[in-house]
């Protein structure tokens, strides 16, 4: 698996894949929480790349497998995004890509769907500690988390 940074504003085929991919990703997510509203599960090609996020992305033979995205204000680091291709699943793609952000050594918060399991489970392996949930939509609740460098 390789990291790279990604830039689906400045490249069009490569952001028609990474919506392919949060698309199957986040199916997956709307599945276990029983809730089909997650925001970038119905976002637009144009909206994905207009986005004001950074991207890492992680490469495997199958090709694109796993982006991150964040936002960094020089004292915090919010992660917006984590997806895995499903086919890909529990192979350490999406913990590679937390710690590629953890490695900007800043506090970083994030937040999941409150009944993701595997994602909780994930952050919580990586150190993060739960902040508390919120309910983000009527019915859609996600629990936050934060990490401390």
């Amino acid at each position: 698996m390789n990291l790279s940074p990604l830039d689906p504003a400045g490249d069009g085929s490569l952001a028609s894949d990474l919506l392919a991919l949060q698309r199957e990703a986040y199916a997956v997510e709307a599945a276990l929480l029983g809730d089909d509203r997650i925001p970038p599960l119905h976002e637009s090609l144009a909206a994905l790349r207009a986005a004001p996020l950074r991207w890492t992305g992680a490469w495997g033979d199958g090709g694109l497998t796993g982006a991150v995205a964040w936002t960094d204000d020089g004292d915090l680091v919010d992660v917006h995004r984590l997806v895995v291709a499903p086919r890909a699943a529990r192979q350490g793609i999406g913990s590679a890509l937390i710690r590629s952000v953890l490695a900007l050594g800043r506090r970083t918060v994030v937040a999941t769907g409150r009944d993701n399991a595997p994602a909780r489970a994930l952050y919580e392996r990586l150190g993060f500690v739960p902040t508390g949930d919120r309910e983000v939509l009527p019915g859609l609740w996600v629990t936050g988390f934060r990490h401390d460098p």
